[in-house]
C-alpha cells in the first residue's frame, strides 16, 4: 500500500499550524504571518495607500509560504474560524501545480493544538 501524504492546517490571518500526519503521528509546525510581528511597524506618515499595499503584499507572502508546503503533499484540509483558508484555496486554485492535491476546506472555532489533531485524525480516517 502506497503513503498517501496528508495535512491539516488550522490557520487564521495571523497564524497556520501545519500538521503533518503519518500513520497515526502527527507533527506541527507554525507558519506566522509577518503582519502580526509587533516589530513590523508601519510608518502612519507614509500613507493609507502605501501601508494597505504593504499588508497585502504580506499577506501573499504568508499564503505563498503555506503554498510552497502544500505542494509536498497529496491531501490537506484547511480549517480555521476566518476567510483566510478561503483566501489560500482562492490563490493557489490559479496555479497548475495544485491540480493533483486534493484540498479541501472545513470550517471551525478557535482550537487548541490537541484539538486540532483531533480534527485531523478524525478527517483523515
Amino acid at each position: 500500500m502506497k503513503n498517501i501524504k496528508q495535512l491539516g492546517i488550522w490557520m487564521d490571518h495571523s497564524n497556520a499550524y501545519l500538521m503533518d500526519m503519518t500513520d497515526d503521528t502527527i507533527v506541527t509546525n507554525k507558519v506566522v504571518s509577518e503582519l502580526s510581528n509587533p516589530e513590523a511597524e508601519f510608518n502612519f506618515y507614509k500613507g493609507e495607500k502605501l501601508i494597505h499595499k504593504k499588508e497585502q503584499h504580506l499577506q501573499l507572502t504568508y499564503y505563498k509560504k503555506i503554498g510552497d508546503i502544500i505542494k509536498k503533499y497529496q491531501e490537506v484540509v484547511l480549517f480555521g474560524p476566518t476567510d483566510a483558508k478561503s483566501e489560500l484555496l482562492n490563490l493557489i486554485k490559479t496555479d497548475h501545480l495544485f491540480e493533483k492535491i486534493k484540498i479541501e476546506i472545513k470550517n471551525s472555532d478557535t482550537m487548541t493544538e490537541s484539538q486540532m489533531h483531533t480534527f485531523v485524525r478524525e478527517y483523515f480516517k
